[in-house]
């Protein structure tokens, strides 16, 4: 098939137009090469949706540390915590602390 033949194709003739090649061009330019490009703008997207599921899971977890600065504005609640967590004691009394052997940790032969 020689060029006369190739030339006289539809499809040559659409392919060669000036227009569709300036065309292709543009798009490829915009899609792969551009600093605003397709791949670029996809990889925002998916930063944004990851930012996105991270500020939700923070707001939550603002919301469980409020409730808790609210439980702690009460002694009780206060004096509680100091007590369970960090063995807190007032000066006249003794603590003890039992541990199960189940709950222990041991090593393991």
């Amino acid at each position: 098939m020689g060029l006369r033949e190739l030339k006289k194709k539809k499809w040559f003739k659409i392919m060669t137009n000036t227009y569709i090649l300036v065309l292709t061009i543009f798009v490829i330019w915009m899609a792969f090469f551009d600093t605003n490009s397709l791949l670029i703008h996809l990889e925002l997207e998916n930063e944004i949706d990851k930012l996105e599921k991270e500020k939700e899971f923070l707001e939550t977890e603002i919301e469980k540390d409020k409730e808790i600065l609210k439980k702690m504005s009460d002694d009780k609640e206060l004096e509680k915590l100091a007590r369970e967590k960090y063995f807190m004691k007032k000066d006249n009394e003794e603590i003890f602390l039992i541990e199960y052997e189940d709950s222990l940790k041991t090593k393991q032969k």
